[in-house]
């Protein structure tokens, strides 16, 4: 008889992540971000889609010499969501409201997140939090356990 332990096929978590609290757009971060960290961010051509009702935009670039994938993914999504009341009457009436979605749903108060891929000694997370800490526009940045997440497959990108 054989015993099986699950811990042997559960891969190590090999990247880092970085949430950003910030109130500008998308592209602007991005922009900010590669200005002083010196990346290379590029928006993808398609969005990160979920439950076909949430899309959350995502920046990412390869950085061949150290081998590492950056990527800078939205966490919330706003979709206006049509709603029907019926009240037994004549008259339909359809009220549009707006809905958000998470990403990381226990950070809600995070914007964006910045993941650093193929980073297991985690010494690209501190100098990217340091440089991010300094851009004006961003109002608080801090580092994320991915092992307290519950959700992390919704951060594979590739």
């Amino acid at each position: 008889m054989r015993k099986l332990i699950l811990e042997d096929f559960i891969d190590d978590i090999d990247y880092t992540l970085i949430g950003i609290h910030c109130s500008i757009e998308d592209y602007r971060l991005a922009y900010l971000v590669n200005h002083y960290l010196g990346l290379k961010l590029r928006r993808k051509d398609v969005d990160i889609e979920y439950k076909d009702t949430s899309s959350y935009s995502i920046f990412e670039w390869n950085d061949q010499k150290q081998q590492t994938i950056w990527n800078l993914v939205a966490n919330i999504s706003k979709i206006e969501v049509n709603d029907t009341i019926d009240a037994t009457s004549l008259f339909v009436n359809q009220e549009k409201f707006t809905k958000t979605n998470y990403l990381i749903p226990e950070y809600k108060k995070v914007n964006f997140i910045l993941k650093i891929s193929d980073d297991p000694y985690q010494h690209l997370q501190k100098q990217a939090l340091n440089k991010i800490i300094e851009i004006p526009q961003v109002i608080t940045a801090f580092g994320i356990d991915a092992n307290n997440l519950k959700t992390t497959e919704q951060l594979i990108f590739n």
